[in-house]
């Protein structure tokens, strides 16, 4: 059962492959891979890291700005197969078949919460109402918060850059620096907010 699992995850092969791989029936794979799952899914407690805010004191050059921060969030697409039917649903903006997954990540690139199986229309602050909404969904403690950018709300727990000012971190390459507080902040957010692009970027290269 776990080879198999492991061999679906990392090689990305379909129910059929594994069929002739390992002699089994495609309904037996799936019931297997989905057991595994569920287990996996039992340990989260485990796999998830407990979010820590950036202490008063830190000297991280990242980080030192956002005292009280417990990491950042966003949005990004997974690529998946569903029925015909269901398929403009999960359209995204480029055209391709996929989930929006809300990631949310520590200082250090490991993951605190994570929601997938919402559909690629859908935007990222209808999936993270989703998510703060749950019973067991994301919880942001009393006077702490997460970094997120422009596609988000700003409010009770949630950072958001200015909008309408400079702030991806593209447009300060070739030694430009920032012109007025507000791009100095959007800066230093984005700086910190990158470790969530970072994150997704090694996740999806494995």
């Amino acid at each position: 059962m776990v080879a198999m699992f492991l061999h679906i995850c990392a090689h990305h092969v379909k129910n059929r492959v594994i069929k002739r791989q390992f002699v089994r029936s495609g309904e037996t794979i799936n019931g297997q891979f989905n057991a595994v799952l569920n287990s996996i899914i039992l340990c989260y407690e485990m796999l998830l890291k407990k979010p820590e805010p950036v202490p008063q004191n830190s000297t991280d050059y990242r980080w030192k700005w956002f005292k009280n921060c417990l990491g950042a969030l966003d949005g990004t697409y997974v690529r998946c197969t569903v029925e015909d039917f269901e398929k403009p649903r999960y359209k995204t903006r480029k055209g391709e078949i996929a989930m929006n997954v809300l990631g949310v990540c520590s200082q250090d690139m490991q993951f605190i919460y994570i929601l997938p199986g919402w559909e690629g229309s859908a935007a990222d602050g209808r999936v993270l109402r989703d998510a703060i909404s749950r019973p067991r969904g994301l919880k942001v403690p009393q006077g702490y918060y997460y970094l997120c950018d422009a596609g988000y709300t700003n409010g009770e727990g949630f950072l958001t850059p200015y909008r309408g000012q400079r702030y991806h971190l593209n447009n300060w390459r070739q030694n430009q620096q920032p012109r007025t507080p507000q791009e100095f902040y959007n800066y230093k957010h984005s700086y910190a907010r990158n470790v969530i692009e970072r994150f997704f970027g090694f996740l999806k290269m494995r």
